[in-house]
C-alpha cells in the first residue's frame, strides 16, 4: 500500500511549504501535489471553524481515509513517500493515530524564532484581511478565540510553544529530525543534504528550485488583485480544493503581487519583551535539546 513513510509535521509558518516543494523535486521522493492535508488531526481541528474565513480556509483539508490514500496512488518507484501537514506537531494526541496507520514514519519538525513565527502568523491573517486587530490586542484575545472555537491558526502563542510537543514526538516516533527556518534559509543546500541523509536518499541531488522562497512575508496594498489572491472565499476555496497549487503557480503569484508589497511595521518593543518573557523557558529547553537557536532573539538568553 502506498502511504507516507515520512511526514513534514510543522510548526506553521516555519518553512514547510518550501521544504515540501524542494523534496517534491527529488527523484527518490514522492510528495502528493496537494499539501497541508491535516488528515490525522481532523478529530481535533475540524470543529475549530468559527473565526472569520475559517470555514472557507478548511475546504481543502482531507477528511476521508479513501481520499487520503488516493493522493499517493501515483507513486512510482520512489523510495520515500511524504506529506506535509503543519497541524500534526501541535496535537500530540494525533501521534497514536499516525503510528497506527503509517507504522512509525520519519518525522521532520521545522522551528523558527517563536516571536518571529507568531508575528508572521499574525501577518498572514492580516494579508487575508481576516485579522483586524493589532498584534498586541490579538495576543490578548487568544484565549477568548480558543473558547469561541476559532481555527488554531489564530492561536499565535500556542503555535510558538515547541518543547513539550517535540518531547512527545520523540517519545512516539523512533526517528525525528528537527530543523530551524533560520538555518534552512542561511544554508539551504547544506540543510537539504541533512534532510536527504535523514530520509536515506541521494544527498548529492540539488533541486533547481532551491533558491525559491514560496511564501513571502510582509503586507500588501489592498486592491481587487490582492483581495482575490489573499482573501478567503467560498469560490476560491473550491478552486484550491480541486486544483493543487504548484510551485510555478506560487512563483507567478509572487511576481504578480510583488509591486503591491510593503514591509510590515517593526514589532513594538513592549510586545516583544512580553513575548520574550513568555517563550524564554521554552527556548532554553529547546536549546538544551541541541537545536541551534543562535540566530534567535538574544533576549531569551539574557538574565
Amino acid at each position: 500500500m502506498n502511504l507516507p513513510n515520512f511526514i513534514i509535521s510543522g510548526f506553521p509558518k516555519c518553512g514547510s511549504t518550501s521544504l515540501h516543494y524542494y523534496l517534491d523535486a527529488h527523484p527518490d521522493i514522492f510528495m502528493p501535489k496537494k499539501k497541508e492535508l491535516h488528515f490525522f488531526t481532523q478529530p481535533f481541528i475540524s470543529k475549530l471553524n468559527q473565526g472569520p474565513g475559517d470555514i472557507n480556509a478548511k475546504q481543502t483539508q482531507t477528511r476521508c481515509l479513501n481520499d487520503y490514500m488516493n493522493l499517493f496512488k501515483r507513486r512510482n518507484n520512489e523510495k520515500r513517500i511524504g506529506e506535509t501537514s503543519p497541524s500534526y506537531i501541535n496535537y500530540p494526541e494525533s501521534f497514536e493515530i499516525i503510528n497506527d496507520k503509517l507504522k512509525d514514519p520519519k518525522i521532520i519538525i521545522l522551528l523558527r524564532d517563536p516571536i518571529k513565527r507568531a508575528y508572521s502568523n499574525f501577518l498572514h491573517l492580516k494579508r487575508e484581511q481576516r485579522e483586524l486587530e493589532s498584534f498586541e490586542r490579538a495576543l490578548e484575545l487568544e484565549e477568548s478565540r480558543k473558547e469561541k472555537n476559532y481555527s488554531d491558526f489564530w492561536y499565535y502563542t500556542f503555535n510558538s510553544m515547541y518543547y513539550d510537543k517535540i518531547i512527545k514526538a520523540k517519545a512516539n516516533f523512533s526517528q525525528v529530525l528537527i530543523l530551524t527556518q533560520e538555518e534552512f534559509n542561511l544554508e539551504t543546500k547544506k540543510t537539504l543534504k541533512k534532510v536527504y541523509s535523514f530520509l536515506d536518499v541521494d544527498q548529492n541531488f540539488v533541486p533547481s528550485n532551491y533558491n525559491n522562497r514560496y511564501n513571502k512575508g510582509g503586507l500588501y496594498k489592498k486592491n481587487l488583485i490582492t483581495n482575490f489572491i489573499f482573501g478567503q472565499g467560498y469560490v476560491k476555496g473550491l478552486i484550491k480544493k480541486w486544483i493543487s497549487v504548484r510551485p510555478w503557480m506560487k512563483n507567478i503569484k509572487n511576481r504578480f503581487v510583488s509591486k503591491f508589497h510593503y514591509s510590515a511595521p517593526i514589532l513594538d518593543r513592549k510586545v516583544e519583551q512580553k513575548l520574550i518573557n513568555l517563550f524564554k523557558q521554552d527556548v532554553l529547553k529547546i536549546t538544551k535539546l541541541g537545536v541551534n537557536t543562535s540566530l534567535w532573539n538574544n533576549g531569551y538568553f539574557t538574565k
